[in-house]
């Protein structure tokens, strides 16, 4: 799947992730939680496509996708990407530079 990378049509959403994973492993299940889990913390500022290499190969060779897990975050520009083990939810989001979840109850100053 294709993300339109105009920013003119992101409809308000601030960050655009796409996840590459090879089927239902252990690591991309573990990947995939950790991922949902830093956009659920942005709302609806956050867009995840998750594209399995085995389903979509064409779309992988695309992105020239070499390792799974692999992350790229499309928007805001410039890209990043981060190849591997995502376990560690707070190093994936320093990585991509995804901004700190609020924490429920406290207003934003």
């Amino acid at each position: 799947m294709t993300v339109n990378e105009d920013p003119s049509q992101s409809n308000g959403v601030s960050y655009v992730l796409a996840l590459f994973i090879t089927g239902r492993s252990p690591r991309s299940l573990r990947a995939m939680a950790n991922l949902r889990s830093l956009c659920d913390h942005l709302g609806d500022k956050c867009e995840l496509t998750i594209v399995d290499v085995l389903e979509q190969p064409r779309a992988a060779a695309d992105e020239r996708i070499m390792a799974t897990p692999t992350v790229i975050r499309r928007r805001p520009l410039p890209p990043r990407r981060v190849i591997g083990d995502l376990s560690d939810r707070e190093k994936v989001r320093l990585w991509l530079e995804l901004p700190l979840p609020v924490a429920a109850g406290k207003a934003a100053t």
